[in-house]
């Protein structure tokens, strides 16, 4: 028996199925099971039987799938998939258990063949790494990515990613791409061994959005706890709202742009948006990376401030319309005196800043407070730092709706 048969194992009153794995020691052994969980048996007290020997070749995958080939068809669109890590987008080496960087079309059509038949595919990593580890530099890789598949020819792009940061990775690429094709971003709340794991429906959803005409940057998420629909959220309007729930993601201040149905893979939208083709491609990646995003409490101490003294640009996330302790507010000016770039945006989940109703507000914009209305507060820090390395006059970029961030009005919906 070695690493890569397929084993029954007779324990007490239990029964396992599955893939033998590596193990650290002698005495145990180590079975993956059909359902992606892993089991650890004392040998000691286990009957095996050998079913069937190496399955799983030494590079994790399946030997009867070692020789197949990803067929391209003419009549079918290509859509580029781009991998950043997190767990829709990992690959389990069956010779370790541990998951694996490894992405090309055959990887991806292994772990969701659910995506067969839709399209053609291409497969490239940007990273692999946990999305709390997203910095700025991966961003410009990741623009990059995209871009130069979208160059080659893709009819779509569909960016596996963490679901912890998706939101700022979605709304930053907004600011540094121009496209003339969807940008979908898609990610799983809950892992492929588990029995209510979304990472099938959302894939399947995502690549259909990348097909579909709206050339924008999307978020593919579930729309409900139920498999029934994914929602399109617009990639600067949208933010994870739960840590767990499989519907985590919400458009702020709206409805979600669409809705991709599972059973129908209609794809659906309930708002205006840019047509697939009507931008041309283009790219400004410069990004500037010393920008902060600062919360303010009430009690905050102002050494705060001294933390982001220097920084070339700081979004602030005011209460209400847009306010911070009153004492607070001549340590604002002086960081503006000094060069850094100030935003207001609100810790509400709707609505917009405005510093004009109260005084403490009216103090902040003859500080030199830059109002960012409705503008999300992630989204204003990736904005930011966008605007800083690139836009002629940084205040009015920062004013102007420039990839749907900015909605003309505030109002309630349903």
């Amino acid at each position: 028996m070695n690493p890569g048969d397929r084993v029954r194992v007779d324990r007490a009153d239990r029964t396992y199925d599955g893939v033998v794995l590596p193990s650290s020691t002698d005495d145990h052994l180590v079975v993956k099971l059909e359902g992606g969980y892993n089991v650890g048996v004392n040998r000691a007290d286990a009957d095996v039987t050998v079913l069937e020997e190496d399955v799983y070749e030494i590079d994790g995958t399946s030997a009867d799938e070692s020789e197949s080939t990803v067929e391209f068809d003419d009549d079918l669109p290509t859509i580029a998939l781009i991998s950043t890590g997190g767990t829709i987008a990992s690959t389990v080496d069956y010779r370790t258990g541990a998951v694996t960087a490894q992405f090309d079309a055959e990887d991806v059509l292994r772990a969701v063949p659910d995506l067969a038949g839709r399209a053609n595919y291409r497969g490239r990593v940007v990273a692999n790494i946990l999305s709390e580890n997203m910095e700025p530099p991966i961003w410009q890789d990741l623009a990059e990515a995209v871009h130069e598949e979208i160059e080659a020819g893709a009819d779509g792009v569909v960016v596996m990613h963490g679901t912890d940061t998706m939101q700022y990775s979605a709304s930053v690429l907004s600011f540094m791409l121009d496209t003339p094709v969807p940008i979908v971003f898609t990610g799983s709340q809950r892992s492929a061994d588990r029995p209510s794991s979304d990472n099938v429906m959302n894939a399947v959803c995502a690549v259909e959005a990348a097909k579909s005409d709206c050339a924008e940057v999307l978020v593919c998420m579930h729309a409900s706890e139920s498999d029934d629909a994914c929602a399109l959220h617009r990639g600067t309007r949208v933010r994870k709202n739960h840590t767990s729930r499989r519907d985590a993601f919400e458009t702020i201040g709206a409805e979600p742009l669409g809705e991709v149905d599972y059973d129908t893979e209609v794809v659906s939208f309930r708002r205006d948006y840019r047509e697939r083709g009507a931008a041309d491609l283009a790219i400004e990646p410069d990004l500037e990376s010393d920008v902060e995003l600062l919360k303010f409490t009430p009690g905050m101490d102002p050494a705060f401030f001294d933390v982001v003294e220097g920084s070339e640009g700081l979004v602030l996330e005011g209460t209400g319309l847009g306010h911070v302790h009153t004492d607070l507010v001549p340590r604002i000016e002086e960081l503006i005196e000094n060069g850094t770039t100030v935003v207001m945006t609100s810790q509400c989940l709707e609505g917009r800043v405005c510093d004009r109703v109260y005084d403490t507000g009216r103090d902040l914009l003859d500080a030199g407070v830059i109002e960012a209305g409705d503008t999300l507060p992630g989204t204003a820090k990736g904005k930011l730092m966008w605007a800083l390395a690139n836009a002629d006059d940084v205040e009015e970029a920062m004013r102007t709706s420039l990839a749907g961030e900015l909605q003309d009005r505030s109002v309630p919906w349903e």
